[in-house]
């Protein structure tokens, strides 16, 4: 098949784009630039041994959308492309919806257009706010989000709903189809460390966060909270590899091919982990200490959230074959042959 990869330069665009060629497949990545690095495709030539068609564009702009529409016929777009710093998104809500849903919009309309509606997009499991049961299943119906980054995506999960919903009533023969992925908490980097993920400012995330402080660019790390109900009172989680999530969209694909309509997976590996868990098992398998404190928790978080994905297991064959040990031994690896990210 032949992919659009919008966001192809971030931090899962770069990772699936990866994936997606040691399967076989065609891709043209797009991003722009906002808050990635062009040096990630010279990044993906050295693990792949192939160069990726690039198009620097902003979802946003429809005239450069249809040049690349027009040069060029795509059977499916993954759409990575999008605002995703949480805390900014409470600071600055209209640019995440005028960005994230304005530019989804345009991108839509032009696959539209142009007779493309496959369509594999980026979520995430902050959909579900506050989940009915623990492990999350696909099933447990969606929640309040808490910021405008979570209900952006909500947002164009219903979007893509209605499309589909829209074609079928309508008689259209070709109905949109759109495979949802919520992922859970994705950490890790290629095992080559050439790409990984590069925050720009204090990391919003645990595992960049953890790195940045044994690379000494942060003092220590700072732990919400440690008088939860879990083991050992700190927050647990559902950490998946960048490079299991990766293999998931190339999973995904084949949603796209078997049937039509809109389809929900979760990506995650399950198990939950704690933020203590993560520490020690860092400090271990990469001989570094981590200094921390801990601070209050974080209003509204929970103690515990973690996925049932058998779903994707069942329908899609796919499954988290990676553990914590490598999560942070491939997130070190990265960090310390890249300590200022790819500048």
């Amino acid at each position: 098949m032949n992919i659009l990869v919008t966001g192809g330069a971030g931090f899962i665009g770069s990772h699936t784009i990866v994936e997606l060629i040691a399967a076989g497949h065609g891709v043209t990545a797009l991003d722009n630039l906002c808050n990635s690095s062009r040096k990630v495709l010279g990044r993906i030539e050295r693990i792949t041994g192939r160069s990726v068609p690039f198009r620097e564009a902003d979802i946003r702009d429809r005239e450069a959308l249809e040049k690349v529409f027009s040069s060029e016929h795509f059977d499916c777009c993954i759409h990575f492309a999008g605002l995703k710093a949480v805390g900014e998104s409470v600071k600055k809500p209209w640019e995440y919806y005028e960005n994230n849903v304005g530019g989804t919009l345009v991108l839509l309309d032009v696959m539209r257009r142009h007779g493309c509606k496959n369509i594999i997009f980026s979520s995430t499991a902050t959909v579900y706010g506050e989940p009915e049961k623990i492990p999350v299943t696909e099933d447990c119906r969606k929640g309040i989000c808490a910021h405008p980054y979570g209900r952006t995506k909500s947002m164009l999960e219903d979007i893509l709903s209605d499309l589909y919903r829209a074609d079928i009533e309508n008689g259209d023969p070709r109905p949109w189809n759109a495979v949802l992925l919520r992922y859970f908490n994705p950490i890790g980097a290629h095992p080559s460390g050439l790409i990984g993920e590069a925050p720009g400012g204090i990391p919003n995330n645990l595992m960049p966060y953890i790195t940045q402080v044994a690379v000494g660019k942060l003092e220590k790390l700072h732990v919400f909270g440690n008088d939860y109900d879990t083991p050992d009172g700190t927050g647990v989680r559902d950490y998946i590899h960048v490079v299991d999530l990766a293999k998931g969209h190339v999973k995904a694909l084949r949603a796209t091919e078997e049937r039509s309509g809109v389809s929900v997976y979760n990506l995650g590996t399950g198990r939950g982990c704690s933020v203590m868990e993560i520490i020690k098992t860092f400090e271990k398998v990469n001989g570094v200490s981590i200094p921390y404190v801990i601070d209050p928790r974080r209003p509204g978080d929970l103690a515990e959230y973690y996925s049932d994905p058998s779903k994707a297991l069942r329908e899609l064959g796919w499954r988290a074959e990676l553990g914590i040990e490598e999560m942070c031994r491939d997130s070190w690896n990265w960090q310390k042959n890249n300590p200022d990210g790819y500048e």
